[in-house]
């Protein structure tokens, strides 16, 4: 556990905070709400934090155009209808649906959603009847909600007729989940690539939270392989107009549904895809902690850019004539108050927010509300970002090092854990796991006839005369060195006959494309030496 205080502007009597949770609650109310209060932050970017904003569960949205299997997706992950769910191959989803866990199965409406303390959606009222009549909550007992609550979207459609028949800000919606979920998932269909305009907008909005983006191109046992490397071509191109950053977005290429594979061609690839993306999202509970600290800090440096920003165009506004005139041109030139800050402050172009976006805020604000830097409230958000947040990074450490088996449990997650169907069960270094027969002793005939042509003495072979066969393998001498360090199964420094046979196997398995194993399978082992 660790402590802050301040009394009088300085560090004070210890304070107590048991959790990271508790520790990012205290230090918002205490140092970063008053300064977004002062400068209305609220009124230009996020609502203020709730106590629910730190405690609730890892959450995950899913977006998409419609009929790309959003809802699917979430009926694969939990293996189990929720209530509500409607799937279809035209648009179904027509509203926000926040499945997360509960004892009892139930539908809890929108407007009855917000007033609900417990749960971190009070602030969504901000977006009126229109979206809070399209926003449920699904609950539901299921072992995968234990530890993650997922967010369905409606299916998006393309043209200006559907933003309009929606009646609220879509995007606006979007970057409010964006900035208060752990993980993105853009998910594509393969067999119909197209990003439509609204959905272009949609990615444009949700910029700023790149980190926590991810690309599903789903449905692609449809189609052959070399139709699918067009299409994965065509969707990084895409993306890359649309992102404009040089950092490429992790997609996972798959047909997540429990259907027969259309196009079995890339089973192993599809297979070695979901196990990714699975590890991803079971990992989000672990890191969980960090990423609220991170959308902390995050939010602490954008505070201050903005404090800065108000503070400026309070001083330029003159006191008594000509205000509406000097709001225009301020408004007009706020690039040039964006260069002066930057200039004076030494604050990266990068933590500015949207010009544009600034601007029509700005055109609807009482200027004359606005009030100048006050130290003591900066300094506290300085005290924050650079001493308290350091504590409690430590404790973000101890707090993971107290739970490392936090992660998502049940559903499709149980189901390649165990028996045979595990990713890479029975390949490359797991073949030949079930069988009686030493796998090696298949190739070992050629592999005895090399071994003898390098003159073993006593039985054995040096490294040196080891080294000059393995090298014509073209494999690194960091690969080679872990083979070696594996085949040599009782460390004497040689290999003998069935060692050197391990070692051509290994070699084998690495150049089939496998990863080799970080310890040698009770299987590998040769049977002269298992009763070691």
């Amino acid at each position: 556990m660790f402590s802050w205080a301040s009394r009088d502007g300085r560090r004070k009597e210890p304070e107590l905070f048991s959790t990271v949770s508790d520790g990012m609650r205290r230090l918002y109310h205490a140092k970063l709400l008053p300064l977004e209060d002062a400068h209305r932050f609220h009124d230009f970017h996020s609502p203020a934090l709730e106590d629910a904003d730190f405690d609730n569960k890892p959450m995950v949205l899913l977006v998409g155009q419609y009929s790309t299997g959003k809802t699917t997706f979430i009926r694969h992950l939990m293996e189990q209808d929720f209530p509500g769910m409607r799937i279809g191959p035209e648009p179904t989803t027509d509203s926000f649906i926040a499945v997360m866990h509960a004892e009892q199965e139930g539908l809890v409406p929108g407007n009855a959603l917000v007033v609900d303390p417990k749960k971190p959606f009070r602030k969504l009222n901000a977006f009126g009847n229109a979206f809070l009549n399209r926003f449920i909550c699904a609950q539901m007992p299921n072992a995968v909600l234990e530890s993650i609550s997922i967010i369905d979207t409606p299916g998006i459609l393309s043209g200006e007729k559907q933003r309009i028949s929606r009646g609220y800000d879509f995007a606006a919606v979007l970057e409010w989940f964006a900035e208060r979920v752990d993980r993105i998932i853009l998910l594509f269909d393969a067999h119909k690539l197209d990003i439509s305009d609204e959905f272009s907008e949609v990615i444009k909005a949700l910029k700023n939270y790149e980190d926590k983006m991810r690309v599903v191109l789903n449905k692609s046992d449809q189609i052959g392989t070399q139709q699918l490397m067009r299409v994965y071509g065509a969707l990084m191109w895409s993306l890359g107009k649309i992102v404009n950053t040089p950092e490429v977005i992790r997609v996972y290429i798959g047909s997540f549904w429990a259907q027969p594979l259309l196009v079995a061609d890339n089973r192993k690839l599809f297979e070695a895809e979901e196990q990714d993306l699975f590890r991803d999202i079971q990992n989000l509970p672990r890191n969980a902690a960090l990423r609220k600290l991170n959308d902390l800090i995050k939010r602490a440096r954008l505070a201050k850019v903005h404090a800065y920003i108000i503070s400026a165009l309070k001083k330029e506004m003159p006191n008594m004539f000509g205000k509406e005139s000097k709001k225009k041109e301020l408004i007009a030139n706020l690039g040039e108050i964006y260069a002066m800050v930057e200039k004076e402050y030494q604050i990266s172009p990068g933590d500015f927010p949207k010009l544009s976006k600034m601007q029509e805020i700005l055109a609807i604000q009482d200027f004359s509300k606005f009030q100048t830097i006050k130290p003591k409230l900066m300094e506290a958000v300085e005290d924050m970002l650079t001493n308290d947040i350091a504590r409690l990074m430590v404790l973000v450490r101890q707090e993971e090092a107290a739970t490392p088996s936090q992660t998502v449990q049940g559903g499709a997650f149980e189901g390649t854990k165990n028996g045979p169907f595990g990713h890479g069960y029975g390949e490359g270094a797991g073949a030949g796991i079930d069988e009686l027969e030493w796998i090696v002793a298949r190739d070992k005939p050629s592999y005895d006839e090399i071994f003898f042509m390098l003159s073993p003495i006593n039985g054995k072979v040096s490294g040196a005369m080891a080294k000059k066969e393995m090298i014509k393998s073209k494999l690194p001498n960091t690969i080679l060195g872990k083979i070696w360090k594996l085949a040599d199964v009782d460390g004497d420094g040689y290999l003998d006959i069935e060692e050197f046979a391990l070692a051509n196997h290994l070699i084998k398995v690495k150049l089939e494309g496998h990863d080799l194993p970080a310890d040698l399978p009770h299987h590998l082992v040769p049977p002269s030496k298992r009763t070691q």
